[in-house]
């Protein structure tokens, strides 16, 4: 979508991923984050989760992809933030949505939100990309 496309109430394309269930192994290998709730499904279980989470900041990334695909690449991202609401998990689609919320002087604020089985994620996501 070319950014001169970007106007206020604009839906931004849906990113739509399911992670595989092994995701959060191989997401701890690249970033470093080992917490045994990410990789290990028994630990998870017996710390009261549904099994193992995806990494927060996973989710995070599939909302800046989304948000990078729309304004035409990642060169154009000026700024990002998130605020996480939920847990996501392995082999659930996370559905990525947003509309612009103002467009001026060459800067787009995209607001976004990241959804899986209906529960809000990721949400007040809101992204600055300029033209």
């Amino acid at each position: 979508m070319p950014m001169t496309d970007l106007r206020v109430g604009t839906r931004i394309p849906e990113v739509r991923v399911t992670p595989d269930k092994y995701l959060t192994v191989r997401y701890a290998g690249a970033s470093g984050d080992f917490n045994p709730i990410h990789i290990d499904e028994e630990f998870a279980r017996a710390v009261g989760l549904p099994g193992r989470i995806l990494h927060g900041l996973w989710t995070m990334a599939q909302v800046a992809r989304a948000q990078t695909e729309a304004a035409g690449g990642p060169e154009h991202l000026k700024r990002l933030s998130v605020q996480f609401r939920g847990m996501g998990l392995p082999e659930q689609e996370v559905v990525v949505s947003g509309t612009v919320r103002e467009a001026s002087d060459g800067t787009v604020v995209i607001e976004t939100v990241a959804e899986q089985g209906g529960n809000q994620i990721i949400r007040n996501a809101e992204a600055e990309v300029v033209r």
